[in-house]
């Protein structure tokens, strides 16, 4: 007899029940009758998903709502089961030796809307006669439903205990074994046969396998739980990590293991709280996911955050968004299930195993040199090869001893014990306002952020147990926070972290291949401590308006808390106030122009800050995520360092006049160069070339650059070519350099590019020279899509890109042109990317600068440049620059060789760019499609 359940009446398996027998009285063979059956099967399905879903409340109830699912399905599992084996023997699913059984996560009592039903049938051996027939008709009615099932093997109880011995999978899914319906016992004998195995050394060999299969996950992924699309079953700190938490604990410790934890004090019942939070959190997000997708898909993809936080009753505020506020609620919950799982980990090796940690340790590395002598002085011990308090009190007393604990593992390289960490967290309300003003905890704070071998490490298992954000609550402000967009990879704190990574790396010459000027810097810079506290608080005033001034205004409050006298307090606030000053100069404006050099260099004031300028700039791109750095990012950087330095290097003599000079005298020496090389085997060619490229031509590129382009040039004339282009690799700026020869005319630059853009070539940069003679030299740096040089491993590419420029140049596109509107993709369109226009006439002396952005697509460079054209502008120089889905392209322009400043033109530069930016924005069809284009004001 079926018994009722707690689920509303219309949800009833009794009910269920009664309709599939009322639907197959002549039997499940009967093709009429199953088909009504499943059609009664599928509407009870669809019904106790919607009332699943109904358990979701906001940003909580999926725990209840999973928990309902369950039910609901074993509901529809013992109506089902039981119809089909009573159609076939007169006992149904009393009849002994058969059983259905939920195991996996399905077992544990959790179920979201398209997650795998994951069964087990268990047998007698012999198996009863009808036992195959009905598991058949049961697996295929679910599969008619559409349901996906996972495993549904038939065994016996000890062909199943055998196949848990060797597969940990296996064994792991029958600790959640549970009976739906048929024969109990079978199950009871499992479950028996199951407890005697594994015990004992079993018991620890089975824990130190999920422990390694944990650990295998977590390197496979990386620094996931800190990527802004996360995995919210698989991912670091989701769904599975609580899953291992409990599996260990069941074997280990059996049903209490929580509760006597608590008692034992590893863990708090605030600890338990954040357990359950986080539990009920992510399967909220996981019901939504799978709503909105509908399929099983648990990635947090771009496209799907901004509706589920709406789900989820995360609005907009004047200062964040909906989405972003849900997406740090999110990290903030992994950090917790993270923290907790490495807690447990590393409390069942010291317990259970006894065994030191491994190089890679729990909470910090210890491939070290283990250095034990003073440690009892110091006020600690080593409990199974783990740094611990000798005394447990002693926070109470002093509460340094915290930062204590970690400015000694870093320096011993000792990983920390889980009680110690554990009392840490338990304990973080003895950090005031003194705790933050006592210059013993700022000596053992700067002794990990400057002396620790890998400070991210150690900043990081900090920020994980709470200190680090109670000890500066200005870097607490950022830990897991996130902006919404495709350029950041990363978490606000977790960029910080890598950022500062990445500086020991360079002071340690690890990177002298991927940035050797940043590694010559490094050794020269006298205020070290202010760097890396720049670079420790430079991301500090996001989501608080303008995050440069921001920033700076936090550090001054943080600095002076730890004891900086004024002078390095401004230094750091200063670096925080200009640290993307670097980076816009040298991507979006043109390096060879004076002006940009010269107000760089005024910004700066000295060699000392222009150095640690460049070393945060660096670290703070290279640190934005995976293939945002290049060889043509490091290319312009390098460039404008050089540039500025040599400004800067006449000491006092910091004069506009005397700074021209200088960069007059760089031209000069570099066409004598020029002459002093290609004279010798032709004198005529270089006494020509040197007058025929002004001063800007002379300061961009490197002499090995000039006498490349003069061998092409060279070439061309030899063989009487008034049009021609040149394509090779360029490795020192990753990028595929395209050199255009041609007679100069209006559009010819939108030409190229459009040509460049009909082939698929993203252009990065690009420098504009006219000869005295009347003729273009202009050169192109183009990649591919996703950061390679165009054509890299493609020579066919490279030669049909050379065709279509040279033709482009020669005959033009037509101005019928256009570049085909590709579809957004659904992560694209997630985002709103809201023009802009800005006009500076004071950026440059003889040009306007025009900083025009919105929606990165093929094609754009060229609508931008067309318009400009037909302005009867001429463009003189062009940078590209990109932040994931934004375009940001500058263009230096001249009207009739003048700087143009006529209002009206102004204005009708604004607004036809403007208008070529949303027009385009509007076809794709993106959110925000439709916002204006802000126009700044001239400046």
């Amino acid at each position: 007899m079926i018994r009722p359940t707690a689920l509303p009446a219309d949800l009833d398996g009794l009910r269920l029940r009664a309709e599939l027998a009322a639907s197959t009285r002549t039997g499940w063979d009967q093709p009429a009758e199953r088909q009504a059956a499943l059609a009664k099967l599928k509407t009870y399905l669809a019904r106790g998903r919607a009332h699943a879903e109904t358990r979701l409340d906001a940003a909580s109830g999926g725990l209840e709502a999973a928990r309902t699912l369950s039910g609901v399905m074993n509901a529809a599992l013992r109506a089902l089961f039981d119809s089909i084996a009573t159609d076939l023997d007169a006992d149904g699913a009393r009849a002994p030796g058969l059983a259905l059984c939920a195991v996996g996560g399905y077992g544990a009592g959790e179920l979201a809307p398209h997650s795998d039903i994951d069964l087990v049938f268990l047998v007698e051996d012999p198996a009863p006669p009808h036992a195959a027939l009905i598991v058949e008709r049961t697996l295929y009615a679910l599969w008619d439903c559409n349901l996906p099932v996972g495993g549904g093997a038939i065994r016996t109880v000890d062909e199943a205990i055998a196949l848990a011995r060797t597969d940990v999978s296996e064994r792991t899914a029958l600790l959640d074994i549970r009976p739906i319906t048929g024969d109990v016992r079978l199950v009871r004998r499992l479950l028996s046969a199951f407890d005697e195995h594994w015990v004992g050394e079993e018991a620890a060999s089975f824990a130190a396998a999920k422990l390694a299969e944990r650990d295998a996950r977590v390197d496979r992924q990386g620094d996931s739980r800190y990527a802004v699309e996360p995995h919210v079953k698989d991912g670091k700190g989701g769904l599975r990590d609580l899953q291992t938490v409990r599996w260990l604990a069941q074997v280990l410790y059996g049903a209490d293991a929580l509760e006597r934890w608590v008692g034992a004090g590893l863990l708090s019942v605030g600890d338990v709280e954040r357990y359950l939070s986080a539990a009920d959190f992510f399967w909220t997000v996981r019901f939504h996911l799978h709503a909105l997708v509908g399929r099983k898909d648990d990635r947090l993809s771009f496209d799907l955050q901004p509706d589920i936080a709406l789900r989820m009753g995360y609005d907009d505020t004047e200062e964040t968004l909906g989405v972003e506020a849900f997406m740090r609620d999110y990290f903030l919950k992994a950090i917790d299930v993270g923290a907790l799982t490495r807690l447990i980990c590393a409390k069942l090796e010291a317990d259970e195993f006894k065994d030191p940690p491994g190089a890679g340790g729990r909470f910090l590395p210890s491939d070290g040199i283990a250095d034990a002598e003073g440690l009892t002085e110091a006020g600690f011990s080593l409990h199974a090869g783990r740094l611990d308090f000798a005394d447990p009190a002693v926070i109470e007393r002093d509460p340094v001893m915290m930062l204590s604990l970690f400015e000694a593992a870093a320096a011993r390289h000792y990983d920390l014990h889980p009680d110690a960490v554990a009392r840490i967290g338990q304990s973080l309300r003895f950090i005031d306002d003194a705790f933050r003003s006592d210059p013993r905890a700022a000596r053992s704070f700067f002794a990990v952020l400057l002396d620790a071998d890998d400070p991210r490490m150690t900043l990081r298992a900090m920020t994980e147990a709470g200190l680090m954000g109670a000890y500066i609550p200005e870097f607490g402000d950022i830990v897991a926070r996130t902006q919404f967009n495709m350029y950041h990879r990363f978490t606000v704190d977790e960029h910080t972290l890598n950022a500062l990574g990445l500086l020991r790396e360079i002071e340690q010459g690890k990177l002298i291949a991927d940035h050797p000027l940043a590694t010559s810097l490094a050794p020269q810079i006298s205020a070290r401590r202010a760097l890396h506290l720049a670079v420790l608080l430079h991301d500090t005033g996001k989501g608080k308006g303008d995050q440069c001034i921001e920033g700076a205004a936090n550090a001054r409050i943080a600095c002076a808390r730890l004891g900086l006298d004024d002078d390095e307090i401004e230094l750091v606030a200063w670096l925080i106030a200009n640290h993307l000053e670097m980076s816009d100069a040298a991507q979006r404006r043109d390096i060879s122009d004076p002006r940009t050099v010269l107000d760089f260099a005024r910004l700066c004031g000295t060699l000392e800050r222009l150095r640690l300028l460049t070393i945060l700039t660096v670290v703070d791109i290279r640190a934005v995520g995976p293939g945002v750095w290049n060889g043509w990012k490091a290319q312009l950087l390098r460039d404008l360092y050089q540039a500025t330095a040599a400004v800067l290097a006449g000491g006092g003599e910091r004069g506009e006049d005397a700074a021209r000079a200088r960069l007059t005298e760089r031209a000069e020496a570099a066409r004598a160069r020029f002459a002093g090389v290609v004279s010798r085997f032709d004198p005529d060619f270089a006494k020509r070339w040197i007058h025929e490229l002004d001063d800007p031509y002379w300061l961009a590129f490197a002499d090995s650059d000039r006498l490349r382009h003069a061998a092409f040039v060279r070439a061309c004339e030899a063989e009487g070519r008034e049009t021609a282009a040149g394509v090779r690799i360029d490795k020192r700026r990753s990028a595929c350099e395209v050199m255009v020869l041609a007679p100069d005319r209006d559009g010819l630059f939108a030409d190229i590019a459009g040509a460049l853009a009909r082939e698929g070539a993203n252009v990065v940069g690009a420098q504009v020279a006219t000869t005295e003679g009347g003729r273009a030299f202009d050169v192109f740096y183009v990649q591919e899509a996703g950061g390679k040089p165009f054509g890299w491993s493609d020579p066919a590419a490279r030669s049909r890109l050379k065709t279509a420029v040279e033709a482009a140049a020669d005959e033009g596109l037509g101005a019928s042109w256009r570049a085909p509107v590709r579809p957004l993709r659904r992560r694209e369109a997630a985002f709103a990317v809201n023009p802009y226009v800005k006009l500076d006439l004071q950026a440059a002396d003889h040009a306007l600068v025009i900083e025009a952005s919105g929606r990165d697509r093929p094609g754009l460079l060229h609508d931008l440049a067309r318009t400009l054209t037909g302005l009867g502008l001429s463009l003189q120089a062009a940078r590209i620059d990109g932040y994931g889905q934004r375009a940001v392209d500058t263009f230096y322009v001249t009207k009739n060789g003048k700087k143009p400043d006529d209002p009206a033109l102004l204005d009708a530069i604004s607004e036809a760019l403007g208008a070529v930016l949303t027009k385009a924005e509007a076809a794709l069809g993106a959110r925000g499609a439709s916002a204006p284009v802000t126009a700044s004001a001239w400046r």
